[in-house]
C-alpha cells in the first residue's frame, strides 16, 4: 500500500505501443514506490539485469521466462503500477496518443500524492513535448498544486525498468497474451484513455 509522504511521491514512467489502423494502442506505465522502498526496488531491478550491465533491462529484449520472472519480481515489490492505455493509435499518431495518456496519467498520479514524474528521456524535442503536455495538464489541477516532470536516460535509473516491465505486461494482455498481467492484479491500476486519433 502506497501512502503519501510529506514531500510527495515520485513516479517513474515508460511506454510501449502498437500502431495499427485497427487495434492500435499506447501504454504509458508509471511505477510508484514508498521513498523508503525505492532502493530495494532498484536492487531488485539490477538483480534481474544480471549480465546485461551496463545496459538497461528492457521488455522487448527478454525471452518468455525472463518476462515472467520480471513481472513476478515487480509484483512482489511494495509498489503500485498506474497504467494509461490509449486507443486508437493509427500509424504516425503515437505522439498524439502519448500526450492523451500523459494528461490522464498526470491527473491520476497527482491524486495519489505524486509530485514528481520521471520519464525515460528521448530526444530533446520529444522531451519538451512531454513537458508541455504536463504543463497543460496542470491547469486541471487545483491552483497552487505542485507536479513536476523530468527526463532520465534509461540506463541511469533502474526504477524506469519496473515501469517498462509493467507496460510490457499490459501490452501483452492487449495483444492476447494473458500470462503476465494477472501476476500484477494486486498492484496494477489501469486507466482507459480515448486518444481521438
Amino acid at each position: 500500500m502506497i501512502t503519501t509522504s510529506p514531500g510527495g511521491l515520485q513516479a517513474f514512467a515508460d511506454e510501449s505501443f502498437r500502431e495499427a489502423e485497427l487495434g492500435g494502442f499506447y501504454v504509458l506505465a508509471a511505477a510508484i514506490f514508498e521513498p523508503a522502498s525505492e532502493d530495494a526496488a532498484r536492487d531488485a531491478m539490477r538483480d534481474l539485469q544480471g549480465k546485461r550491465a551496463p545496459l538497461k533491462l528492457h521488455w522487448n529484449e527478454m525471452n518468455q521466462q525472463l518476462r515472467h520472472n520480471a513481472v513476478k519480481t515487480i509484483a512482489d515489490l511494495d509498489g503500485l503500477y498506474v497504467v494509461a492505455v490509449g486507443s486508437p493509435v493509427p500509424a504516425r499518431r503515437q505522439e498524439r496518443a502519448r500526450a492523451a495518456c500523459l494528461v490522464q496519467l498526470t491527473l491520476e498520479l497527482h491524486g495519489l500524492g505524486v509530485t514528481v514524474l520521471h520519464m525515460e528521456s528521448r530526444t530533446p524535442e520529444l522531451n519538451q513535448r512531454d513537458i508541455n503536455t504536463v504543463r497543460g495538464a496542470r491547469f486541471c489541477l487545483p491552483s497552487g498544486e505542485v507536479f513536476r516532470i523530468g527526463h532520465i536516460p534509461g540506463k541511469r535509473e533502474a526504477l524506469l525498468w519496473a515501469a517498462d516491465i509493467a507496460a510490457g505486461a499490459v501490452r501483452a494482455q492487449h495483444e492476447g497474451r494473458a500470462n503476465y498481467q494477472p501476476l500484477l492484479d494486486g498492484s496494477l491500476h489501469e486507466i482507459v484513455v480515448a486518444t481521438d486519433c
